[in-house]
C-alpha cells in the first residue's frame, strides 16, 4: 500500500510541453480532499479535475485487488476498507457537488463551454457535458409539453439562459491562503466605500466575496473551507 500512484495531472512546463506528475498517495488524496472543498463551497462550477478522478479510481480497484490476495483475518485490511470507504465518499460527495450544480445552472454551464477557447480549460468532462446536454433538451422538452404548445405561438419561445438564475457570484466564502497574495482588489460592498486593496498573508483565514476571490481558487492560490 505505500508504493506511489502515479497520477495523470498534467502540467505546463516553460516550453508549453505537458509533463506526467507522479504523487504519492497521499499527495493525490489531498488534491483530491482540496478538489472536493473547493467545489462544495463554491457557488460556481469550477474547472474539471478528471485526471485526478480518474487516477483515485484506477488506484481504488488496485488496492481492492490487493486486499482480496491478503491474509484473512488481519486487522490491516479492515483498516485499508475503512480508509477506501473514506476516500470513495470524498469522491461520490465531489462528483455529485458538481452534477447538482449542473442541473441547477446547465444553460450558463453550458453557454460558458460553448464559448470557452480551445486554449482554456474545459469545465465539463467528457460524461458532464454529455449530461448537461441530455438534462437541457429533457427539460426543455418536458416544459413544451407541459405548458407552452397550450400558450399563444408568441409566448412559446423559451429563454432558458433568462428563465434560470445564474450562480450568485457575490455570495460570502471562507478561504485558508496557501500562497501569499498582495494587492488583492475587493470591491465596496456599499456605495458610499470605493475599491481597495488588500495583502492575503500565507496561513491566514478570511470570509470574503467569491467574485473578488474567485481567480485564485482557481490558479489554487486559495483553498475554500
Amino acid at each position: 500500500m505505500a508504493e506511489e500512484w502515479e497520477s495523470f495531472v498534467e502540467e505546463e512546463g516553460d516550453d508549453n510541453d505537458e509533463e506526467e506528475e507522479i504523487l504519492t498517495p497521499a499527495e493525490l488524496i489531498h488534491k483530491l480532499e482540496e478538489a472536493w472543498l473547493n467545489e462544495k463551497f463554491s457557488p460556481d462550477l469550477l474547472e474539471c479535475k478528471s485526471e485526478i478522478v480518474e487516477c483515485v479510481m484506477e488506484q481504488l480497484n488496485h488496492m481492492e485487488k490487493n486486499l482480496q490476495r491478503a491474509k484473512k483475518g488481519d486487522l490491516k485490511i479492515t483498516i485499508h476498507r475503512m480508509e477506501m470507504e473514506r476516500i470513495r465518499y470524498v469522491l461520490s460527495s465531489y462528483l455529485r457537488s458538481r452534477l447538482q450544480k449542473i442541473e441547477k445552472f446547465f444553460p450558463h454551464i453550458l453557454e460558458k463551454e460553448k464559448s470557452r477557447l480551445e486554449t482554456e480549460p474545459s469545465y465539463l468532462s467528457a460524461q458532464e457535458a454529455a449530461f448537461a446536454k441530455e438534462y437541457a433538451a429533457n427539460c426543455e422538452a418536458h416544459l413544451k409539453n407541459l405548458a407552452l404548445k397550450r400558450m399563444p405561438p408568441n409566448l412559446q419561445a423559451l429563454d432558458m439562459l433568462k428563465a434560470v438564475p445564474k450562480p450568485n457570484m457575490d455570495s460570502f466564502v471562507f478561504l485558508r491562503v496557501k500562497e501569499k497574495q498582495e494587492n488583492v482588489l475587493v470591491e465596496p460592498e456599499t456605495e458610499d466605500q470605493r475599491e481597495y486593496t488588500i495583502d492575503l498573508e500565507e496561513e491566514s483565514q478570511h470570509l470574503m466575496r467569491y467574485r473578488t476571490i474567485a481567480p485564485l481558487v482557481a490558479s489554487g492560490a486559495v483553498q475554500l473551507i
